[in-house]
């Protein structure tokens, strides 16, 4: 089926959207009576409905060295512990691993590290691997169902030289917590020295302090966090010692640059942009070599960057609860095993790459300023296809399977065919200028090896005002999933798993010449159940919800937030803080939207009061509600308040159900002594072709729904 915006009016109005509904019948044609769910069928010989007769491909058992699970990855020998001395020694072929939180975390955006160590090691052809993880602390590593713990990963990798950053989300626990830090970080040090990673003997390790925060407009993060920062320094210092492992201070330079700088090195008081990471990087580079850092090398940096993006994808890849998960079964060996073997070979071929440029001297010949060779890369073999495929409808192939309530009618808005850059569209929201925004993705479900996620964020308009889209803008590609997207503070804030992200057009053409990662560490075991459902509340803040299989940790200048298995955040753009609540179990939900009495309903369905509560204790959730009718594939709603609808529809409640109705439905809202029920009222849509999946839905600025 082709993507498309549909609009369903009633009288003169009209709605944008993938699809759009309208009415426009005389009164007595209004009264007719409302078709029901059982006289809606879709149809049985519906592709999708039928089995295609292939056998599954045989496993084949290679494929299994490509899988680290927890159940299953071994674990290393234990070793006689080395003692790490500064100036480090780093020797031929070392593979050094960077371990802890959001500070090594973010390193991963700049480069700017590995790219200094690099260039004043030419010929040792190191090797690093980033392992660290937002908001990890020495006592709490939060990862995905069977996804293989940091000893596991540090064997699989190899490691020979581990560069550990702690200190920061464990200082939220204030004087009281040092004791109990001071504890953990030994022990945790005693057992990272005491294994044989690189199979034979123990690593040298080296401790890195945490940056020191600074105070930027909202966030007085430098008066909050220092005093405690430098405490938890120097419980990290003495634990070096006491440990013999190497040690370095971070925070002092940080410091000085910081109060120095003409301009934030930070994001938000505690997380590194461009320029605050590179003074970041030069500092720990004078701790680990004793030396001045050189120039940067700006290819160099490029191919880092490049190299660490590629081993992200295979570390920490999207969708793990297929991968290592309780899918696994179904889906963890095709799909996912033998794109870890690729993703294997593009990282070495990254490797030897900037081994390359790192070797070069001026006036040599420039051969490894080439693009990466990939040519040893296999082809993915094909996927099993047990059932069948619709093909692709026309937007009018597409209507013609329409049952529409007869009050209303609907036209197409933009559609794929005319605007082929809206494929694969997930959200839709509307500016003060009457122009429909829309999230695409071609990416879904994740990225393979070889590809680069190309997803848009669209604007569309209407310049003649015939209710049929004329131009269509891209503001914002390479976007990576964005399952849901809000306009304001002057951009737009976009989920980009695992991260928030904020795009901003700076010079007016709109197109996004800005972009932040504002947060990360969102869970993403589940790529449509990650980061969704924005919108903001009545009170200003940015409402955020997230689904079942998930685990968060995110690092906030105010501390880590943590929530698993799904639930709500809540996020304040003037100060950067993030509140999680409304944590129970729950299943696939999309869709939320305020009543005219600011009560937040989102689908489940639980209304209101049921998402105000803040969550208790992390790893807790709270109860699963009691009674409350649970349906699955809701996929965006609506409260009926435009007087373009008829009379008997005000208050009432528009949703979209995806799966495995394929409807749009409509449905009055019951209050009762102990809350809200919804009683189903008709259809205003349905399609029998099993491919009309509606994923988004709302009313556009005149009154009409999309």
């Amino acid at each position: 089926m082709m993507n498309q915006f549909l609009c369903i009016r009633l009288g003169q109005g009209y709605v944008v959207a993938l699809v759009v509904l309208a009415a426009g019948l005389p009164e007595a044609d209004a009264q007719k009576p409302r078709r029901t769910r059982q006289n809606n069928e879709v149809n049985q010989q519906d592709a999708r409905n039928q089995e295609t007769g292939q056998a599954p491909q045989p496993k084949d058992p290679a494929y299994q060295q490509y899988g680290i699970y927890a159940e299953s990855a071994p674990r290393p020998d234990a070793a006689e512990p080395v003692a790490t001395l500064l100036p480090l020694e780093l020797r031929d072929g070392d593979r050094i691993a960077l371990i802890g939180n959001t500070l090594f975390e973010r390193e991963q955006l700049f480069g700017h590290l590995e790219t200094l160590l690099q260039q004043r090691y030419p010929d040792k052809q190191l090797v690093f691997r980033n392992l660290s993880w937002s908001a990890d602390a020495v006592d709490l590593q939060p990862r995905p169902e069977n996804f293989a713990d940091l000893e596991q990963h540090l064997l699989h990798e190899r490691a020979d030289v581990i560069l550990a950053a702690f200190g920061f989300n464990e200082s939220f626990a204030g004087e009281q917590g040092l004791p109990a830090f001071r504890r953990q970080l030994g022990e945790f040090v005693q057992s990272l020295k005491s294994k044989a990673y690189n199979g034979q003997t123990a690593p040298r390790v080296v401790l890195v302090s945490p940056i020191a925060s600074e105070d930027v407009a909202g966030v007085a993060a430098a008066k909050a966090n220092n005093p405690r920062l430098a405490a938890y320094l120097a419980a990290m210092q003495e634990v070096a010692a006491e440990q013999q492992v190497g040690f370095v201070d971070v925070f002092a330079d940080t410091m000085d640059a910081m109060a120095a700088a003409e301009s934030d090195a930070t994001i938000n008081g505690v997380h590194l942009n461009e320029s605050g990471n590179l003074v970041f990087a030069r500092s720990l580079y004078r701790g680990l070599t004793g030396e001045t850092a050189p120039e940067i090398s700006e290819s160099l940096r490029q191919a880092v960057i490049d190299k660490d993006r590629q081993f992200s994808r295979r570390y920490r890849p999207l969708n793990t609860f297929y991968y290592t998960g309780g899918r696994n079964g179904t889906y963890g060996y095709l799909d996912f095993l033998p794109a870890m073997r690729n993703f294997d070979v593009m990282v070495e071929n990254r490797d030897a790459h900037i081994h390359g440029l790192a070797g070069e001297r001026p006036g040599a010949a420039n051969a490894s300023r080439l693009a990466v060779d990939d040519s040893n890369v296999p082809e993915l073999p094909a996927t099993d296809q047990t059932r069948g495929a619709n093909e692709w409808l026309s937007a009018a192939d597409e209507m013609a399977a329409f049952q529409m309530d007869p009050r209303f009618e609907v036209n197409l808005f933009a559609g794929e065919e005319q605007f082929p850059e809206i494929a694969n569209p997930i959200q839709m929201r509307w500016d003060n200028r009457g122009r429909l925004w829309v999230s695409c993705s071609t990416t879904y479900p994740h990225v393979y090896p070889g590809q680069e996620p190309d997803d848009k964020l669209v604007i569309l308009e209407d310049i003649d005002g015939d209710g049929r889209a004329d131009k269509s803008t891209v503001f914002a590609d390479n976007l990576h999933i964005p399952l849901s997207f809000e306009l304001g503070h002057g951009g737009v804030f976009v989920s980009e798993q695992p991260t928030l992200t904020f795009l901003k057009d700076t010079d007016g053409d709109d197109r996004a010449d800005e972009r932040i990662q504002l947060l990360s560490g969102f869970g993403t075991e589940d790529s449509h159940h990650a980061l969704h459902d924005f919108v903001w509340s009545p009170d200003g803040d940015l409402i955020i919800r997230e689904s079942v299989f998930h685990h968060s940790q995110i690092e906030t200048p105010y501390g880590p937030v943590r929530q698993q298995n799904s639930g709500w955040f809540r996020y304040e753009p003037r100060t950067q803080r993030l509140t999680s609540f409304g944590s129970y179990p729950s299943t696939n939900p999309w869709g939320v939207t305020f009543d005219d009495w600011g009560q937040h309903m989102a689908s489940h369905p639980i209304y209101a009061a049921a998402f105000h509560s803040l969550d208790p204790p992390y790893p807790q959730q709270h109860p699963a509600p009691k009674g409350l009718r649970a349906y699955s594939g809701t996929c965006g709603h609506d409260f009926v308040d435009w007087a373009t609808f008829p009379d008997e529809l005000q208050g009432g409640f528009i949703k979209a159900r995806y799966k495995p109705t394929n409807r749009i439905e409509i449905h009055k809202w019951i209050e009762g002594e102990f809350g809200y029920d919804e009683e189903y009222v008709g259809d205003l849509l349905f399609s029998t072709n099993l491919s009309f999946i509606p994923v988004d839905a709302g009313f556009g600025p005149r009154g009409d729904f999309y």
